[in-house]
């Protein structure tokens, strides 16, 4: 009898011991694997939706504007200086900023600043 109880005892701890692994395996999915692999796909969409012209951030820290894309490296204009220009791998970029998205903003701006000057 005695043994009996043993080996079903032992089996019930191995189903335990088998949920607490499928627990811990979750938490470390949804604690490190999925936010990093949201992140990868971010930075893929990024890297694929950048156009000559977008504002970018490299991983030095250095802001330019894109001047030409190929398939894995960008050549960057630094600075108002036209001979600043580097060639550089696509992801050595860490942020992208949209030119159109400036571009519209600072105009409505201008605008509105030269019918007030008008007007007075």
């Amino acid at each position: 009898m005695l043994n009996h109880f043993i080996l079903a005892s032992a089996g019930t701890a191995g189903v335990g011991m088998l949920v607490y692994l499928v627990i811990i395996g979750l938490v470390f999915y949804f604690i490190l694997i999925r936010p990093q692999r949201k992140e990868q796909k971010r930075v893929r969409m990024m890297l694929s939706e950048m156009q000559v012209g977008d504002c970018v951030v490299t991983s030095g820290g250095f802001y330019g504007v894109l001047i030409d894309i190929a398939d894995d490296t960008v050549i960057v204009e630094f600075g108002n200086n036209k001979n600043c220009r580097i060639p550089m791998q696509k992801s050595s970029i860490v942020q992208v900023e949209k030119a159109e998205e400036n571009m519209p903003q600072e105009e409505e701006k201008e605008t509105k600043k030269d019918t007030k000057k008008d007007n007075k």
